[in-house]
């Protein structure tokens, strides 16, 4: 079954580049129209002409997530060239890398920035902006397996802590928003090919010969899991966390 969003706005964060690239373009091949945020609009511009030549519509919106009034103003962009935004994926977060006695208070900050202020307030100023005019909508949040399989060589105990949040928040927001009928689920990915796992993989070595398949997965993979969460036709499903990790990790 195929999944039309057809009159739909997405917008996407983190879409610069990996698994959120891959996100906006399945959106927009569904048929919605995307909004692409992330700091490096020459990047986002690359992901609008790749849309634009497919057939789709897109705009590239700059924003740093650490700006709320940037928040606010991305999404009177969005509503100004497309309309309301009704699909929100959150997906740009940062990993730590270190030991958590190693972090500075700095790189604290800005890991839960990032990884948890952010997505908080982008799915309420779209959800406050839908409740106005008593639209529905969804929200995808990206999580991770970190949030539920963790070891003591890990080396990444506040990632890990944010994406736990992101499983806490995914739950609260869906059962707040039910009645406004805004779903709110999550991904919970296992280690797939984009920026930042290249950088764990370099940090840590190739350990793939661990899992059970010996593989990492690809963008590909999470777009039927992606498109789901957002089909009006799974509008009973909110507040779940979907594990896609190839069984990687053992819970």
């Amino acid at each position: 079954m195929s999944v039309d969003l057809s009159g739909r706005v997405a917008l996407v964060t983190g879409a610069s580049a990996g698994l959120g690239r891959h996100f906006a373009l399945t959106l927009a091949r569904a048929g919605a129209k995307v909004v692409v945020c992330a700091r490096r609009l020459d990047a986002l511009q690359d992901v609008v002409q790749e849309i634009e030549a497919e057939g789709g519509e897109a705009l590239a919106v700059p924003l740093d997530l650490n700006d709320a009034k940037g928040i606010v103003a991305a999404y009177d962009a969005a509503e100004a060239r497309f309309g309301l935004v009704d699909i929100l994926v959150n997906n740009a977060g940062v990993p730590d890398g270190k030991y958590a006695t190693k972090l500075s208070l700095e790189e604290i900050d800005t890991v839960l920035s990032i990884n948890v202020r952010a997505p908080f307030l982008m799915a309420t100023e779209m959800a406050r902006r839908l409740m106005a005019v008593k639209k529905p909508g969804h929200v995808v949040n990206l999580s991770s397996v970190a949030a539920y399989a963790y070891t003591h060589r890990s080396a990444a105990a506040l990632y890990s802590t944010t994406k736990a949040a992101i499983v806490k928040m995914t739950k609260a927001l869906a059962l707040e928003w039910a009645a406004a009928r805004i779903n709110v689920n999550a991904i919970a990915p296992g280690l797939f090919r984009s920026e930042m796992s290249a950088g764990y993989i370099d940090r840590a070595g190739d350990f793939t010969t661990r899992f059970p398949r010996g593989r990492v997965g690809e963008p590909s993979d999470l777009e039927s899991t992606l498109l789901y969460l957002v089909d009006p036709r799974s509008s009973l499903v909110t507040g779940t966390t979907i594990i896609v990790d190839d069984a990687q990790q053992g819970r």
